[in-house]
């Protein structure tokens, strides 16, 4: 209860230094408060009121979200295909498009369960259909989709590039594909010990594999060979080597007592925009 008032009271003020600071995402993290207001207003939520007024997004979201929604938001699409990314954005698109049907797909059964309660109680349910599916397994016909997202999962997916090559496969011709991914000057991947989503299985040490950091040949070798150089591309990062672990370290540690409100302050002043990967 105190770190809720103390988030209560922090969160609007670390959320205007981030806006004079030039931070990123802000007036999504705005439309989230606004859907969390109503939410508590309607009873439409049974909890998570709180969490979308005051943090709806967790670190360099502010960065994906920010540069997905004002990218997005303004292309015309009729038929969407969300694979697995944060839930906060697909519901963004399709509230923003009435015209627009959408098929999420996640093969975590009870996140995807929870994703469908989510949306129909915002009123857009009737509009999507919810499968708990890799993307490979599902059965959609070649080109049937004019905007596919893929927000922060590709790096989690092992066999990466036969994904990239379905969901290319399913894009109409002129659609659009979004992906964001990590990316480091050297390739790196991480294994844990802990199953969390039991969707891969563990090899024989106990280990699972948990995500890839890609390097510039590997997102050619993996993603431009598929689909060629992206038409728009935003490169963001660390100000100083070390500043993302150590605050995901941070928030291992803490866990409920981590101060969440610094987080688009922190995105602000610790991270920024960079020209290329190099």
């Amino acid at each position: 209860m105190l770190m809720r008032l103390a988030g209560s009271i922090l969160c609007p003020a670390y959320w205007l230094a981030a806006l004079f600071a030039g931070g990123p995402g802000l007036f999504f993290h705005l439309r989230c408060t606004w859907l969390g207001v109503v939410s508590l207003v309607t009873r439409r939520l049974k909890r998570g009121h709180y969490s979308l007024m005051f943090f709806p997004m967790d670190s360099t979201r502010y960065f994906e979200f920010d540069v997905s929604w004002e990218r997005l938001r303004r292309l015309p699409f009729t038929r969407y295909l969300d694979v697995s990314s944060p839930r906060l954005l697909p519901l963004m698109l399709i509230r923003s498009n009435r015209q627009a049907t959408a098929e999420l797909i996640n093969p975590d059964a009870n996140d995807i369960r929870d994703v469908e309660k989510f949306f129909r109680a915002f009123g857009i349910g009737e509009r999507c259909r919810f499968s708990a599916r890799t993307v490979e397994q599902a059965p959609f016909e070649p080109s049937s989709f004019d905007l596919i997202t893929c927000i922060s999962v590709l790096e989690h997916i092992p066999a990466d590039g036969e994904a990239v090559e379905r969901m290319w496969s399913l894009l109409m011709p002129g659609g659009r594909l979004s992906l964001t991914l990590p990316c480091m000057s050297r390739p790196l991947e991480q294994y844990i010990s802990y199953n969390q989503y039991g969707v891969l299985q563990p090899g024989g040490d106990g280990y699972t594999f948990w995500q890839r950091f890609y390097d510039e040949e590997r997102l050619r070798e993996r993603i431009y060979r598929i689909t060629g150089p992206p038409e728009h591309m935003v490169v963001f990062g660390e100000n100083t080597n070390g500043l993302f672990f150590r605050n995901a370290t941070m928030k291992r540690v803490l866990g409920g007592r981590y101060p969440f409100w610094r987080e688009p302050y922190m995105m602000a002043t610790e991270y920024r925009y960079y020209r290329s990967l190099d």
